[in-house]
């Protein structure tokens, strides 16, 4: 019984081919019956600014690099605390550079003398309500900040905007490659390919706004938001006939 087993398997074994080549799936490419025409397009909305950023610092000089260190982390401890008085939250903070320098004095004809270390700390803090710009300004400096600039007026979710941009690149797209085969007396059979380049990227920030002795006090800041563009570019490519 043994024997019959194993001649079986051997049969078995055998009627499987030693190289089963691998079934695999090739499309078709089309043939171009006429003409490619290549052309890009852009789709473009406007949207006012809904969120601002700005960067706020805090810069101490000090005789040593340690006092530096600590009298800068105190103020800008107590500016960070400012700002969540004003209402803005922890995901709307974020530390953008810590520096320490030594300070040199230049005599003519003399080495140079260190005089001291100056230290710098920068957040950048957003904020959705354009209306509490002077608001969150006084108290920033109020509780040492300064150095502030910006804003830098974006969107903050600019998803739909992009979307609708893109919907109007297409139709901007397929409507001149008909004028196109219009001209040529010819019409567009179909579309070939289509890719997406560029989109919505922020201005950049504004210059310096103010330095925190050139403040005045009660000096009320506002934002006005005008409007920004937001683009898509396409390009695509149409068969005509």
């Amino acid at each position: 019984m043994r024997n019959i087993l194993l001649t079986a398997l051997a049969v078995s074994a055998a009627a499987i081919p030693a190289s089963a080549p691998a079934q695999t799936a090739v499309a078709a490419v089309p043939v171009l019956a006429g003409t490619r025409l290549d052309i890009s397009a852009t789709g473009e909305v406007t949207r006012v600014p809904d969120m601002a950023i700005i960067s706020a610092g805090v810069q101490t000089l000090r005789p040593t690099a340690t006092a530096a260190i600590e009298q800068n982390a105190a103020q800008m401890e107590q500016v960070r605390a400012a700002l969540k008085r004003a209402g803005i939250e922890d995901r709307d903070i974020q530390t953008s550079s810590i520096n320490l320098n030594p300070e040199y004095q230049y005599d003519q004809n003399q080495p140079p003398r260190l005089t001291g270390y100056r230290a710098s700390n920068t957040l950048n803090v957003k904020f959705r309500d354009l209306k509490r710009t002077g608001a969150i300004l006084d108290a920033l400096v109020a509780q040492g900040a300064n150095s502030i600039s910006g804003p830098n007026l974006t969107i903050d979710k600019p998803e739909s905007a992009l979307d609708e941009a893109r919907a109007k690149a297409i139709v901007n797209g397929r409507a001149r490659a008909d004028l196109y085969a219009r001209a040529l007396g010819m019409r567009v059979v179909r579309l070939l390919s289509v890719s997406e380049s560029g989109g919505y990227a922020p201005p950049p920030p504004m210059p310096m706004v103010m330095m925190a002795q050139e403040r005045g006090a009660g000096a009320d800041t506002k934002i006005d938001p005008g409007t920004q563009q937001v683009q898509v570019s396409v390009s695509m490519s149409f068969e005509l006939q």
